[in-house]
């Protein structure tokens, strides 16, 4: 894998760049994400907030904060999906699918408890969260 991957919104208007490797990644079932998403599932990459960076259109971008646990930011042109900061973790999710340079590699399955679409994978399927991330770290049958 390359150190460097760069993803854009839909219009490209948004462009952003990742450096090194993801802390993570996985899939997320929770409300909030197939709500957001529209979509049943999340692919998510995991970064260190200093490995991500806007490099075009950051005046188009906006936020959305449902929660607290999850400041979410689109582009105002197109309402392209880019990514969202997660401050709890300190971590920020640029969605799987900006990035393609980026080979996914899911190690497992979030708020699996809250699925709409099960998925049969060989991955671990966490009730909510690792306990290392405020989660019960339960881990739910395939």
């Amino acid at each position: 894998m390359s150190d460097t991957h760069k993803g854009q919104c839909f219009c490209g208007a948004v462009e952003i760049e990742v450096t090194g490797e993801p802390a993570g990644m996985g899939y997320c079932h929770c409300e909030s994400c197939r709500h957001w998403s529209a979509g049943p599932v999340n692919a998510f990459t995991l970064w260190e907030p200093g490995k991500v960076r806007v490099v075009r259109g950051e005046e188009h971008l906006r936020q959305y904060n449902k929660t607290e646990s999850s400041d979410r930011k689109w582009c105002a042109q197109c309402g392209g999906h880019v990514m969202s900061g997660h401050p709890g973790l300190k971590l920020v999710d640029v969605y799987a699918a900006i990035i393609p340079s980026v080979a996914f590699k899911p190690g497992l399955h979030v708020n699996y408890a809250e699925t709409v679409l099960p998925m049969k994978d060989g991955l671990p399927k966490m009730k909510d969260f690792p306990s290392e991330f405020g989660g019960s770290g339960e881990l739910l049958p395939e």
